[in-house]
Parts: structure tokens; C-alpha cells; sequence
């Protein structure tokens, strides 16, 4: 370990800036975290790949761009986290390094490195990572229900509230990344043995729970910031989900349905922000509009369960993908109904025009697009489905949007 570390402060100098790396923790390694390397080795006559193999606690680095490289000799490594096999290398050809390296950064895409390991300081990263900012869809699909239900709230023929939207859009963002902390620190001992999350900065310990902890209590504080701005009663209304985010990570534990739970703890902003604007509840409205929320949730983590179903029966924890089986189809299509319904009869009760219901049959064609061609076995394919909902959040906030300001 220590001249892998003397290689490559050997490389990070002879690059530029640009093509420098942020490598992970070398410092504690872990036996099942296997890191393949390629050697990139540039000369005047040829361009040549090597690859070797070590054990390390690893994350995924940044790849810099090689097309600056000149003829002189250079080298270039980058890491490939947790791969199931040694990759295919580019070979060097008559069509010239160019065509080499531009398969080899087609290669290093597929590890997906995010803006979090491009731009924040190596320090942060982890509390970035703890706090998922690299993977925004679930601070899209925790706004989304907030939006909707603000939007509705606006008086006919007016835009919705501006600052409410943008409070409950950081609302969504600290109490998504607090949510996931608290998952991670009460899930750790799940985490190192499922292969989509060994890697989470606690379960791999580049984090100890007590600096989990530490983060997690600015998390809440800045989140206490955002809900004291609310009415009374949306502040009330507020706390009382926290009830609901630190006891979901346990619900996979208990029962085969914790996917319904999250349809409650994340769908909460549908009766909070209505209340943020009106002061109270209409029941005929956000009761509703909350149970679309619900079943939404169910379609979509369901997908996303499906994933993780094969190290869920090694681990023993419970989930909506090993209830429904081969008949997840079937249950999809009944959520799915139940969601569009739902929605429909909270926009006729808050009387949206004719828009709503324009991009209520495009959301439901997003919708049936995502359970009839998601192939359950392809967790490449579901997490796609599961992303694509960014979208039907997005359809329906048009919708809700462009109805109020008909009606």
C-alpha cells in the first residue's frame, strides 16, 4: 500500500491540474472491496494498457481527461470500484492513441463518477455521499408531492407562492440527506453485505456513526431553520413526520410492505404544503392527493427494489420485489391505477381546469411506460425506471401548475 501511495504522488505530480486525482482512503483497507487498475502508459512510438489488482476500501476518483497528453511519457491510472471482472481494454491500433483513449474514458463513464467527486473538496465528500447529493432523484421525488400540493393551494388563476416553493425545495433536499443518514447509521450492518450499498461512507467506514451523528444533527437544525418560517400549524404538522423518518429504516425488518411506509414518510409534504399556505387542511383535496403520493411511492421503490432482491434473501431483510414476486406486474398496474385516480379526484375537488387532466393521460402514459417494459432482472433497467419518475413528478406539477391558472 505504501508505494501504490508513492506511485501515484509520483503521477498526480507530473500531471496538470486537470488530470490530477482524488484517491480514496488508503488507510483502511477492506478484503471485499476489489479495485482493478489500468496502467496507461503513453510513449512516442505506442500506446500501451496494463492492468493489476489490490485490495482497498475504495470509492470511485475522478477520471481526467488524457487527450492533453503529450508524446513524452506519462502515466495515468484510474480505478474501477467493486467491478465483477477485469474489464475489456482498448487496443492500441493503426487509428492512433486518440481512438484508444476515447475508449478508455467510454470505460471509465460506466463508473459514474458525479459532481460530488469533480468539484467539493476530498474532506466533504463523504458527508456529500451520506447525504446522497450525488444521486438527486430522491430529493426530486420528496419535492415533487410538496410542489403539487402548494401549487394547488394558490387561489384560481394565480401563480403558486414562490418562497414556499423554494423553502419546501430545501426542505426537501436536508430532509432527503437526513433521512439517508439516519437509513445508513441504522442499516450499516445491511449495507456491507449488499453489493449496491457496501460502499456508503459508513458501512465501508470511511465515516464513524459518531461523525454520522454529528451530521445528521446539522441536518436537522438547518431543516429546524426552514420549519420555524411555517405557520404554526405547519410547524406542528412538520415535526410530526419525524416520527415517520427515523423509525422507515427499521420497517424492512418487520414487514414485507416497508415500501408503503416511505409512501407515507415521503408523501408528507402533500398535507404540509397545503397547510403552509392555507393554515389548515381540506381533507377532500390533500387526503387524496396524499393517497396518490402513497401509491406512486409504491410503484416506483418497488422497481427499485428489485434490485437489491437477490442480497435481500441472503440478508433476510423484507421488501414489496420479494412479496410480489412474479406478479409484481399486476400489483404495479393496481398502484399505478389507484395513483391517477387519486390524483384525478384531488384536482376535480380543487376545481383545475382542463390542463390538469391534459397532462394527468401523459403522466399515466409515463407511468404504464415504466411497469410494462421494466425488465425485473436487469437492475441497470430498473434503476432507470425508477429515476425516469423525476419526470411523472414533473408531468402532474405542469398539470397542477397550468390547471390552476384555467381555473
Amino acid at each position: 500500500m505504501v508505494a501504490l501511495s508513492r506511485v501515484y504522488r509520483s503521477i498526480r505530480r507530473r500531471l496538470p491540474y486537470y488530470l490530477s486525482l482524488s484517491p480514496p482512503s488508503l488507510v483502511s483497507p477492506s478484503p471485499n472491496s476489489n479495485l482493478t487498475c489500468i496502467l496507461y502508459s503513453q510513449t512516442h512510438s505506442c500506446t500501451q494498457f496494463t492492468t493489476f489488482r489490490f485490495n482497498f476500501l475504495s470509492s470511485n476518483l475522478i477520471v481526467g481527461k488524457l487527450h492533453q497528453l503529450t508524446s513524452s511519457q506519462k502515466s495515468f491510472f484510474s480505478a474501477y470500484s467493486t467491478l465483477p471482472q477485469t474489464p475489456k481494454l482498448p487496443n492500441s491500433g493503426k487509428q492512433g492513441d486518440n481512438d484508444n483513449v476515447d475508449r478508455l474514458l467510454k470505460l471509465n463513464s460506466k463508473i459514474g463518477t458525479s459532481w460530488v467527486d469533480l468539484y467539493l473538496p476530498q474532506r466533504i465528500r463523504p458527508y456529500a455521499k451520506l447525504a446522497r447529493l450525488d444521486r438527486p432523484i430522491g430529493t426530486w421525488l420528496l419535492a415533487w408531492p410538496c410542489m403539487w400540493s402548494i401549487t394547488m393551494a394558490a387561489e384560481p388563476g394565480n401563480l403558486p407562492d414562490f418562497k414556499m416553493l423554494v423553502l419546501f425545495g430545501c426542505g426537501a433536499l436536508l430532509l432527503r440527506g437526513a433521512g439517508c443518514t439516519i437509513n445508513d447509521l441504522l442499516d450499516q450492518d445491511i449495507d456491507v453485505k449488499v453489493e449496491r450499498t457496501k460502499l456508503r461512507p459508513i458501512a465501508s467506514g470511511i465515516l464513524t456513526p459518531l461523525q454520522g451523528l454529528s451530521f445528521l444533527g446539522v441536518q436537522l437544525l438547518l431543516g429546524l431553520g426552514i420549519l420555524l418560517q411555517l405557520n404554526n400549524y405547519s410547524r406542528i404538522l412538520g415535526a410530526s413526520s419525524l416520527l415517520l423518518v427515523f423509525s422507515y429504516p427499521l420497517m424492512k425488518r418487520l414487514t414485507f410492505w416497508p415500501q408503503a411506509y416511505l409512501g407515507l414518510t415521503f408523501n408528507w409534504g402533500a398535507l404540509l404544503g397545503w397547510s403552509a399556505v392555507r393554515g389548515s387542511l381540506d381533507p377532500s383535496i390533500v387526503l387524496p392527493l396524499y393517497m396518490s403520493g402513497i401509491f406512486w411511492t409504491l410503484v416506483y421503490d418497488t422497481i427499485y427494489a428489485h434490485q437489491d432482491k437477490e442480497d435481500d434473501l441472503k440478508v433476510g431483510v423484507k421488501s414489496t420485489a420479494l412479496r410480489f414476486g412474479d406478479s409484481t406486474t399486476e400489483w404495479l398496474s393496481g398502484f399505478g391505477l389507484a395513483c391517477i385516480s387519486s390524483l384525478a379526484l384531488s384536482g376535480f375537488n380543487a376545481h383545475l381546469g382542463w390542463p390538469f387532466y391534459a397532462c394527468l393521460v401523459a403522466a399515466s402514459g409515463q407511468m404504464a411506460w415504466q411497469i410494462y417494459t421494466v425488465d425485473f432482472s436487469n437492475r441497470a433497467d430498473c434503476n432507470r425506471k425508477f429515476i425516469s419518475n423525476k419526470w411523472f413528478g414533473a408531468l402532474i406539477f405542469s398539470g397542477v401548475l397550468f390547471g390552476r391558472l384555467t381555473s
